[in-house]
């Protein structure tokens, strides 16, 4: 029986190895689907690119996982992505459209070869699987994305039962039945987050290090990341900005006092923070520093010009919000702005002055009519109608005054049950991604402390809006866990 065994499973692996993409493959096939969700196409809507920039991490680690040696764990994996197309498309997966236009396509992926989930990530977001047929693949893609696992032999019951492996058909049956809830979650995941959190602890350590020390010869307000990378990541970018600092000490002198932030790009932000690209090179950085004197004269001007709009409307206050707004270098917001005041300037609105102090406001160039966010602060379209604009604030002010006062007391809210909920699971940090709003943060807090938690003790918890491991061993969870 036992030699019977091991034939079948020699069969079993020459099957499958007949419809197995070479991982190369596997991403050339993907390539469409990666250009239609990667989160560099999304600098104008925050919120889908870093829910993309999630997800293909998650994904990646499943494409990984199917390439190792020997690989038999099997756990579905749920993805969402915000695919830029304009127009619906008939699919069997749940989908929706964002306030921005993006459709969202959510799948679950539950197969064991890379071919098949090729397939069904692109079928799934409705693209094409034609042009796999010109790799080299011995066998027919299916056309859809299936509910069922696609195995060439249906094993008896028996094979697994005697063998221990896990029987794929029936886990798969399970995970649709029974909905994820934080406690099965957590039982599941606990040993793999604390494996990984053990292992980042010198890195994590290593990096507070360097940071510590380049903000005190630099004299640095900060040092921040706009992306989530990993801390290794984080840490070789210190250690480049280090050694900028021992060749060039001379032209640091200028950073006295700021921000620098880790991004995609190289210059100086609309928030005033200085912006050092990773993909860049030492000379980009060196140039960045050398013209700094330069955008502080050109911060001055755009401060300038935020007042002359604030007098022309009442005495609102204009201002960036770098989380709820696309990152902008400061040129491209002074021009924002040049071009919006001298709308204003034209159309000589009649607003009382002062009338309107303590209220803000935002400037958006992807919107087309003016709104109110539940934060209190204005959306503003810089292609705005000024007579619309008129109306929309003088009929929306005595709500945008109360939306600021509760946003407030929110905050005040939002930060005692942060450090409540720390102190009582002995967490050693617990903090939410930017697009996770104070209101969703209270509600899930709230309802964390109604329950026991011991897997949480000396953990690091973000909360998001699905459930993930990060590679460094934080903890995801969503806001409206069950």
């Amino acid at each position: 029986y036992f030699i019977r065994l091991c034939l079948e499973k020699i069969l079993l692996q020459c099957v499958l190895q007949s419809r197995t993409l070479s991982g190369a493959d596997a991403i050339n096939a993907l390539r469409p689907f990666y250009f239609a969700v990667h989160p560099d196409f999304f600098g104008q809507h925050p919120k889908e690119r870093e829910v993309n920039e999630n997800s293909l991490k998650r994904l990646n680690g499943y494409l990984e996982n199917l390439q190792k040696p020997g690989f038999r764990s099997f756990k579905p994996t749920q993805l969402t992505f915000y695919v830029r197309e304009r127009e619906p498309n008939s699919s069997n997966v749940q989908e929706s459209f964002s306030a921005s236009g993006f459709r969202a396509v959510s799948f679950t992926l539950h197969t064991r070869d890379l071919l098949s989930t090729v397939l069904d990530i692109l079928n799934s977001c409705s693209l094409s699987t034609e042009h796999i047929q010109s790799l080299n693949v011995n066998s027919q893609p299916h056309k859809e994305a299936k509910s069922t696992v696609n195995r060439p032999i249906k094993w008896d019951k028996t094979y697994y039962s005697f063998t221990g492996f896990k029987d794929p058909e029936e886990e798969l049956e399970q995970a649709q039945r029974v909905e994820t809830t934080l406690i099965s979650w957590l039982d599941y995941n606990e040993a793999s987050a604390v494996k990984k959190l053990k292992k980042s602890l010198p890195l994590r350590k290593e990096l507070e290090h360097l940071k510590f020390e380049l903000s005190r010869q630099l004299q640095l307000s900060d040092i921040r990341w706009q992306r989530s990378w990993g801390v290794a990541h984080r840490c070789s970018q210190l250690h480049s900005l280090g050694r900028l600092v021992r060749q060039r000490p001379e032209l640091l002198k200028n950073v006295k006092g700021r921000t620098v932030v880790f991004t995609d790009r190289s210059g100086m932000s609309a928030a005033g923070h200085v912006m050092l690209g990773t993909m860049d090179v030492h000379h980009h950085w060196t140039k960045i520093f050398e013209r700094l004197p330069n955008y502080y004269k050109l911060q001055k001007s755009l401060l300038l010009l935020e007042e002359r709009i604030s007098q022309l409307l009442g005495g609102i206050q204009v201002i960036h919000i770098e989380e709820l707004q696309p990152l902008m270098t400061l040129e491209e917001y002074y021009e924002t702005l040049d071009s919006f005041y001298n709308k204003l300037c034209d159309s000589r609105l009649p607003f009382h002055p002062r009338s309107l102090r303590g209220l803000q406001m935002i400037l958006e160039s992807d919107r087309y009519a003016p709104g109110l966010h539940e934060s209190g602060h204005f959306m503003i379209p810089t292609v705005c109608d000024p007579a619309t604009l008129q109306w929309f604030i003088f009929a929306k002010a005595q709500e945008a005054r109360e939306n600021l006062k509760r946003k407030e007391e929110m905050m005040m809210t939002e930060k005692e049950l942060i450090d409540t909920s720390t102190e009582k699971f002995s967490l050693d940090r617990l903090y939410k991604e930017p697009s996770v709003s104070s209101a969703q943060m209270i509600d899930c807090c709230k309802r964390l402390l109604e329950e026991s938690l011991p897997y949480l003790q000396g953990m690091h918890l973000c909360i998001s809006h699905f459930y993930s491991v990060l590679q460094d061993g934080d903890l995801c969870i969503p806001w409206n866990w069950k």
